[in-house]
């Protein structure tokens, strides 16, 4: 079933074309992958989605419905929750407090805060951080800070997640432990996730289809073994060893 998806979404800054006329579906349960060079429009993509940014043309659907120019808060509260490239925490609170922002505002209801700080500590479990919920923010490492990003996301408690470069700056046994931990929270928490990343073994792993876009164009899509071997891929950003790319 479909859950989520755009029909021919365009954004222009000016005179600048960054998405052009970009379709595709989420299906419900499925891990989407998003591939692209720098530049490519991955990002404002996410942006349109999650509704910091309102589509020039075109139509995003939600369940069928048309969510294109809401509000963030409204969109999240359907159900969608993204993460950002540039991690930024609320530095002075606690991990457990950066959390439970997102699960006493999110989707649905307003929780009491015994209901949330429950659901939170179970997250934190969930991304291997409740042994730093007391900690400040600002003194997790870079993985930490990705780790909590995801787990404010998911505070809300999203049916779509929308992944931004979480394994970006990891190093190689920080990348396969992120994995496992994304792997293990789309089975428990029964999650559809587009995630962009410039990981491609990584991002082949994980994903059940890939598109890729190419100058704000949707490039092609298709399973992760297909795309790697498409020429116009390899062309456009793979270069001649497709499995060899890591970066």
């Amino acid at each position: 079933m479909t859950l989520l998806q755009t029909e021919n979404v365009t954004r222009r800054f000016g005179g600048i074309v960054a998405v052009n006329e970009v379709s595709f579906s989420l299906e419900d349960g499925e891990i989407l992958g998003l591939m692209g060079a720098n530049g490519a429009g991955k990002t404002t993509l996410f942006s349109m989605l999650a509704g910091n940014q309102a589509p020039s043309s075109g139509r995003i659907l939600l369940d069928g419905k048309p969510i294109q120019g809401l509000r963030p808060d409204q969109i999240c509260r359907l159900g969608v929750a993204r993460t950002f490239q540039i991690v930024r925490p609320f530095p002075s609170m606690t991990v457990l407090e950066n959390v439970m922002v997102g699960a006493l505002f999110g989707r649905g209801h307003l929780r009491s805060r015994r209901a949330a700080e429950a659901a939170c500590h179970e997250l934190l479990e969930q991304v291997g951080l409740d042994d730093r919920a007391g900690t400040p923010a600002a003194e997790l490492n870079l993985a930490g800070r990705k780790r909590l990003e995801i787990a404010r996301a998911l505070s809300t408690d999203p049916r779509v997640l929308l992944l931004d470069e979480v394994l970006a700056g990891l190093n190689a046994t920080e990348v396969s432990e992120a994995l496992a931990m994304i792997a293990a929270l789309h089975r428990s928490r029964k999650l559809s996730i587009i995630i962009i990343e410039h990981v491609m073994k990584a991002l082949m792993r994980l994903s059940h289809r890939i598109v890729v876009l190419h100058e704000g164009s949707k490039l092609t899509e298709g399973e992760p073994h297909a795309v790697s071997q498409d020429p116009r891929v390899i062309k456009a950003y793979l270069g001649e060893h497709p499995h060899g790319a890591a970066a």
